[in-house]
């Protein structure tokens, strides 16, 4: 490739760009790219798409790939960004107080950088600022934005991203947001509120950083440890013990058999902590993923949910008898759980299926006004239970953004292993509360002779066997998707399987949630698929879910078989609709 074959104005955008950058790794690395770009195709390609666009600031606030240039997460539009929520916090006082944020990172590369530089930008604001101590799970920033009674809240974070990656998330609450949705992350129309207050070309010179004046609040062994009291708060969602030995709980949990990992995440100490005070003393972690490790070593991806991702940890489960497997994501704010079946060994709890569970024991317990949620994508399980235990329930879009912000919530879920069975704490999902509410489960489950499994066939009983799953059909090119949205619009498919469509809804119109690129489909046998875009990967996701009833525990197994070919044929279909 020949100079002339560059833009010339990108090269000078390049150029503009490492001379600002205030890190000089990625200065240096944005100015051997623009020497190499020239020459190299893969290079200029590489070079283009850095500056194609500015990182968009949404409800789920920024996430992307680390590196220079405007489409990448780095300190240049950190710090632009920490410079508009200021602006933004600012003009919701109006004068009338010192908004306060506290602020929280994950152990990725670059997350501890990226948290202080908010902090300098905010502090020199005029903002108060509180950093947590170290790097923590997601879960004990959310609990500190309530608990301190806070304007805003920012995770650095990427959550189960690959290693390469980082984000920021951003959550409301104090004086800037009054209601339920106190301490609840961000949604429409603040996102673009904050997004209008963040100048894309502001120098980065012009953007004030105090040399210190924010706080950090107390680490562990402290007075006031922030981690402490975020588990001596999560330790009410289960019951207490006599703390000797002397009850009936204690000995359940002592003789529960735990293997945990955190998968090279923030979240390994906080849980582990958690099991230990609520007296569960037979806790394995898993030595290759204890530490916390950005690079995640031991998995092709971090998240529980990709294939292979528990293999160590059902490894240890079986070497060591254990009766329950739990791994949360790198930053803890999901919770994955696997348990042996009788039939078919090992397997990892469908997220649906821990929904059920969950949200069946808080349901025992919740007060008369209390709600139910889940997302439209989930399963319909849910509402079904609710209605058993004479409460109500309500569907939500997807994202713990909107989940959380249900009034009443006692309890909610997402299939993706996202799980809120404390919202008074944590008014978003808490992979830690949530896996000590299940172990506490499947301990007093193991002590009556009974379990996880049971109680699932049990409720399949109770409410029709509930049957999930997925497709997912990746795409190169993102405007293949909205290609693919309007060919099912415009010619909804007549079958699912060999299942009549009875009922289409363009979930774009807004008719009973409000408006979100989706479109459901219903057969008269109870068959649901819903087909919406990925709002985080260039592929299109289709949720499938079939219903059964069921007479007995006898036809359990055969009714399985038929759901899952009902599955599998829908599947098919929907692959050759959506792959001519």
């Amino acid at each position: 490739m020949s100079t002339h074959q560059i833009d010339a104005d990108l090269l000078e955008r390049a150029a503009a760009w490492a001379t600002q950058d205030p890190d000089p790794v990625t200065a240096a690395a944005l100015r051997e790219l623009c020497a190499a770009a020239p020459g190299d195709a893969g290079a200029a390609a590489d070079l283009a798409d850095r500056f194609a666009a500015f990182l968009a600031f949404g409800t789920a606030g920024l996430r992307a790939e680390l590196g220079p240039g405007p489409n990448r997460m780095n300190s240049m539009v950190v710090r632009r960004t920490a410079a508009g929520i200021g602006r933004f916090l600012l003009d919701a006082a109006a004068g009338a107080y010192t908004p306060l944020a506290v602020i929280g990172f994950d152990a990725r590369h670059n997350s501890d950088v990226f948290a202080r530089e908010s902090a300098a930008v905010l502090t020199a604001a005029g903002i108060e600022v509180q950093l947590l101590p170290s790097a923590l799970p997601t879960p004990v920033l959310a609990y500190a934005v309530r608990a301190l009674g806070a304007e805003a809240g920012i995770m650095v974070t990427a959550s189960h991203n690959p290693p390469a990656d980082n984000g920021y998330k951003v959550y409301l609450g104090g004086r800037a947001e009054s209601g339920w949705g106190q301490g609840a992350q961000i949604v429409s129309p603040v996102d673009a509120r904050i997004a209008a207050r963040i100048d894309n070309d502001e120098p980065i010179a012009s953007i004030a950083l105090a040399e210190g004046g924010w706080g950090v609040l107390p680490g562990a062994g402290e007075p006031g440890d922030i981690e402490g009291r975020y588990l001596q708060a999560i330790a009410g969602v289960v019951p207490a013990t006599d703390g000797n030995g002397g009850d009936a709980i204690t000995a359940a949990r002592e003789n529960l058999r735990i293997v945990l990992t955190p998968m090279h995440g923030v979240g390994g100490h906080t849980m582990a902590q958690a099991l230990g005070r609520a007296g569960f003393s037979r806790v394995r972690l898993v030595a290759e993923q204890a530490a916390p490790d950005p690079d995640f070593p031991t998995v092709a991806f971090p998240n529980p949910e990709e294939p292979g991702a528990l293999d160590l940890a059902l490894a240890l489960a079986t070497d060591t008898g254990a009766d329950l497997v739990i791994a949360n994501d790198p930053d803890a704010d999901r919770c994955a759980a696997a348990v042996k079946f009788p039939d078919t060994g090992w397997r990892m709890l469908r997220g649906d299926e821990v929904g059920w569970l969950l949200g069946d024991r808080c349901a025992a317990t919740a007060a008369d006004t209390a709600v139910l949620a889940n997302s439209i994508v989930s399963s319909r399980m849910l509402a079904s239970i609710a209605a058993a235990h004479s409460l109500a329930h309500e569907y939500t879009l997807t994202g713990f953004k909107w989940i959380s912000r249900v009034p009443d919530l006692a309890f909610g879920y997402e299939e993706a292993l996202g799980y809120c069975v404390a919202p008074s704490l944590v008014r978003d999902k808490d992979g830690m509360s949530a896996a000590l509410m299940l172990a506490d489960y499947a301990a007093e489950l193991k002590a009556a002779g009974s379990s996880l499994p049971e109680v699932l066939d049990a409720l399949a009983l109770a409410h029709g066997l509930h049957q999930t799953d997925q497709l997912s059909v990746r795409v190169a090119d993102l405007g293949l998707l909205d290609t693919m949205m309007h060919s099912l619009r415009s010619a909804p498919p007549a079958s699912l399987g060999s299942e009549a469509v009875t009922g289409f809804e363009d979930l774009s119109l807004g008719a009973n949630l409000p408006p979100t690129d989706g479109l459901l489909f219903a057969t008269g046998a109870g068959t649901r698929v819903i087909v919406r875009p990925s709002g985080t990967e260039p592929k299109l996701k289709c949720y499938l879910e079939v219903i059964a009833s069921v007479a007995s525990p006898a036809d359990l197994p055969a009714a399985r078989a038929a759901g899952n070919a009902r599955l599998e044929a829908i599947k098919l279909e929907l692959a050759g609709l959506l792959n001519p």
